[in-house]
């Protein structure tokens, strides 16, 4: 199976209404929110969202979406369900048009520079994969963060499907990454410090916290509530992972 595009195979594509500036693939998805998004064909965009593999691609009206459902999975055009996991993701919800217009009203700077960065929005993004990919991101660029995350993703997640030479990965889970020799394995596949820092935190959130539900509580938390938690993990306490870690997790549960 190899990757699709919209004019290759358009029956297997669903559409979203979404204009270009409500959102912009391009500035998105490789702006260093989310590191698993690939360009694999022009202005066509590949990657992992709920354990699935999407590509997704736009007009200047619509959002474009199709889905690969494994090896075993029937082939189809995505599903109004499976399209909410889409929408949710990029929070289409939120109108961009209504913050842009109060920003640019509160500030002059924001006003100025607003035309250039149409469609320029937040992910609302798994908690656990945003969590530790912010931690791999320490003292780190995206180029660098991306081929850790992927070799991360690789070695703990499960596999989804193989498109032309490419397989994907789903992120890997709390316990897969708190397993007692994926430090010694993540530093070989070259996250040197922040492997510790992985597999402490995993363990933590598991053993000391209570799981998954945890961490997704923390979206509904007031800001300095979620804060204080998310800085008792390992490596989100550090200044270099404070911003992204408990900036994208926190602000991408209650929209402040």
């Amino acid at each position: 199976m190899g990757h699709r595009t919209l004019a290759s195979f358009p029956a297997l594509w669903a559409s979203i209404p979404c204009p270009r500036s409500e959102l912009r693939l391009d500035l998105v998805l490789a702006s260093g929110q989310s590191f698993r998004w690939r360009e694999q064909n022009p202005a066509h965009w590949t990657g992992v969202l709920a354990n699935q593999v999407w590509t997704l691609t736009q007009t200047e009206e619509q959002l474009y979406c199709t889905v690969y459902r494994g090896d075993k999975g029937w082939v189809g055009r995505p599903t109004p369900e499976e399209l909410k996991t889409v929408h949710q993701y990029f929070q289409l919800d939120v109108s961009l048009a209504q913050l842009y217009h109060h920003w640019s009203s509160v500030d002059p700077h924001f006003q100025e520079v607003a035309q250039k960065f149409q469609g320029v929005r937040l992910l609302q993004q798994d908690p656990i994969e945003c969590l530790f990919s912010f931690i791999c991101s320490s003292n780190n660029n995206i180029a660098r963060i991306t081929g850790m995350v992927e070799r991360l993703c690789q070695a703990f997640g499960p596999r989804l499907i193989q498109l032309d030479d490419v397989t994907y990965h789903g992120f890997p889970s709390l316990q897969a990454l708190a397993g007692p020799e994926v430090e010694a394995q993540l530093r070989k596949l070259g996250l040197g410090y922040r492997a510790r820092y992985v597999s402490a935190s995993a363990r933590a959130i598991l053993e000391e916290q209570g799981g998954l539900p945890w961490l997704r509580q923390l979206h509904k938390a007031p800001y300095e509530e979620a804060h204080k938690a998310l800085c008792t993990l390992p490596g989100v306490g550090t200044k270099e992972a404070f911003s992204g870690a408990c900036g994208d997790l926190m602000l991408a549960g209650p929209k402040q």
